[in-house]
């Protein structure tokens, strides 16, 4: 069973969009939509574990330009 977890992103002013974009196309991401309120995207992720889901968050999702801060929710 994958392990998912919903990320919530911060984007620099005016590259939400094609920050979504990115995140989107980042393997073992499901959704990613622009939304309002505090957070500017949130993505859905499953990864085969907790290795995989740092792998993706830290070296993928952060290493976007435009990310400036993400917080992440693992599902239970």
């Amino acid at each position: 069973m994958p392990l998912s977890a919903y990320i919530f992103l911060e984007t620099e002013p005016g590259k939400t969009p094609v920050v979504a974009k990115k995140v989107a196309k980042v393997k073992g991401v499901r959704q990613a939509h622009v939304v309002t309120g505090p957070y500017d995207i949130i993505a859905f992720v499953e990864a085969k574990d907790t290795s995989e889901l740092v792998d993706i968050i830290v070296k993928k999702i952060q290493g976007i330009g435009g990310v400036t801060r993400t917080l992440t929710s693992v599902v239970l």
